[in-house]
């Protein structure tokens, strides 16, 4: 195996710039895959609409659970079970809310609110929108 890179961090040191066959997992320390990291970020990804949009769950200290992901180029339906708030992290979208017979357009540090039991459409062209969805 070789390794080309510059900047590894060693799981078990924290050194920099060591390869991957070095890092605490591979010497057998960390031996089992966990399911989330210190119980806060599920390590498996939401993975839907085959693979145009990728997301991982995060709960936080006071139970409260959000996701984290981006979103690929396409235009995608989703629905909701529970009201959500989608915040904009970077690249752009349009939304077509319920309700609403026209496409509004979302950036980073912009929000929208979406009902729960409902359903919304989403356009990205371009780049992808990474965002945070806050549930309930």
């Amino acid at each position: 195996m070789s390794w080309t890179g510059n900047a590894v961090c060693d799981a078990a040191s924290g050194a920099r710039g060591q390869p991957p066959h070095r890092s605490a997992y591979n010497r057998g320390i960390m031996n089992a895959t966990s399911a989330t990291l210190e119980g806060v970020v599920a390590t498996r990804a939401n993975v839907y609409f085959d693979g145009r949009c990728i997301s991982h769950t995060v709960t936080l200290a006071d139970g409260t659970r959000k996701s984290v992901g981006v979103i690929l180029p396409s235009v995608l339906t989703f629905t909701t079970a529970a009201p959500e708030i989608m915040e904009g992290v970077a690249g752009r979208c349009e939304v077509l809310l319920p309700g609403h017979d026209h496409w509004q357009a979302f950036g980073p540090g912009e929000r929208f609110a979406v009902p729960g039991q409902s359903s919304f459409q989403i356009r990205v062209e371009g780049e992808p929108y990474h965002y945070i969805c806050h549930f309930g």
